[in-house]
C-alpha cells in the first residue's frame, strides 16, 4: 500500500434527521462529493451521521445502516477518497456506537467501538462500551481513532500517539453549550501528541432542542487552525502535510523526552 504524504483532507457537517438513513445517506454523499470533486482523499463525517441518537429505534434502522455502509464503501472505491464516521453497529444482541475508516480502496480499515459514552445524555443506558484503542494503517499514514466525548480523556489520545498515530480522526455530536471546550481540547491533543487532527461535528439542533454548533476542525501538529467550520452544513478542507510532523517532532521531541519510567 503506498503511503500518501501530501493530501487534501475535509470534514462535513450537516443536521442529522432522527431515523432517516437513507435521507441523511444523500446528504452526506453530497458533502463527500463536494469534497472529492475538490480533490480531497479523506473526509470525515459526524457522530451517528444516518441515524442520529434515534435511540429507541436503533435495532429496526439496522438493515438500512448495513446497506447504506455498503453505499459508503461504493462511494469511497470509485471516488478514491477514506471516508470516516460513526455508524451504530449491533454485535451479540448489543449496539455499539462504532467508527468505520474506509480507506480509498473501499475496504474498512478499522472499526473503533466508543469507549467513553457520554453519561448527561444516557448514551451509557443505550449502547455498549468498546473496550480496546484503535489504530490503523491507511494509504494516508497511521490513523488514531477517537469519538466526540473521548476527547475529554488525554490518555487515550497519549496511547494512540505512543501506538504511531499520526493523523487522529475524529467524530461528534458536541453541543454549543461546550463549544469553547471542544476547540480548546481538540488543539491541545494536537499540541502534545504532534498530530494532524481532522474533526467533523454536527451543525443543527435535535429534537430535543439541543443545538450543535458545527465549528468542524482541521488542525496541524502545532495546533495551529487550519481551518474551521460555521454554524451552518457544510465542508471544510485543508492541505495535509505528514512531513510537518518530523519537523516538530524533532524540533520538541516530546516523545523521546517523556518519563514513561516514572509515570507509565
Amino acid at each position: 500500500m503506498i503511503t500518501k504524504t501530501k493530501f487534501k483532507a475535509g470534514a462535513v457537517q450537516f443536521d442529522i434527521k432522527n431515523g432517516d438513513v437513507r435521507g441523511n445517506l444523500s446528504v452526506a454523499l453530497g458533502h463527500l462529493g463536494h469534497l472529492a470533486d475538490q480533490g480531497a482523499c479523506l473526509g470525515v463525517c459526524p457522530e451517528f451521521f444516518l441515524t442520529g441518537f434515534d435511540n429507541e429505534n436503533m435495532g429496526r434502522l439496522m438493515p438500512a445502516v448495513k446497506e447504506s455502509l455498503q453505499s459508503l464503501t461504493e462511494f469511497a472505491r470509485t471516488r478514491s477518497m477514506a471516508v470516516a464516521g460513526t455508524l451504530p453497529e449491533q454485535r451479540g444482541g448489543q449496539i455499539f456506537n462504532t467508527l468505520y475508516f474506509i480507506d480509498r480502496d473501499g475496504e474498512i480499515r478499522a472499526r473503533y467501538r466508543k469507549l467513553h459514552l457520554f453519561p448527561l445524555t444516557g448514551e451509557d443506558l443505550h449502547y455498549a462500551r468498546g473496550d480496546e484503542m484503535v489504530t490503523a494503517d491507511t494509504s494516508l499514514g497511521r490513523v488514531g481513532i477517537m469519538i466526540c466525548y473521548d476527547l475529554r480523556f488525554p490518555e487515550l489520545a497519549r496511547r494512540l500517539f505512543l501506538d504511531g498515530a499520526r493523523l487522529f480522526v475524529l467524530s461528534a455530536q458536541w453541543p454549543l453549550a461546550r463549544v469553547a471546550h471542544w476547540q480548546a481540547l481538540i488543539r491541545a491533543r494536537a499540541i502534545e501528541n504532534q498530530a494532524w487532527f481532522v474533526c467533523s461535528n454536527r451543525a443543527g439542533t435535535d429534537p430535543d432542542g439541543l443545538v450543535f454548533p458545527g465549528t468542524s476542525m482541521i488542525v496541524d501538529p502545532n495546533g495551529s487552525v487550519l481551518v474551521m467550520g460555521d454554524d451552518k452544513p457544510g465542508i471544510i478542507m485543508a492541505d495535509i502535510d505528514m512531513d510537518l510532523i518530523d519537523l516538530v517532532r524533532q524540533t520538541i521531541p516530546v516523545g523521546q523526552d517523556r518519563r514513561g519510567d516514572v509515570y507509565g
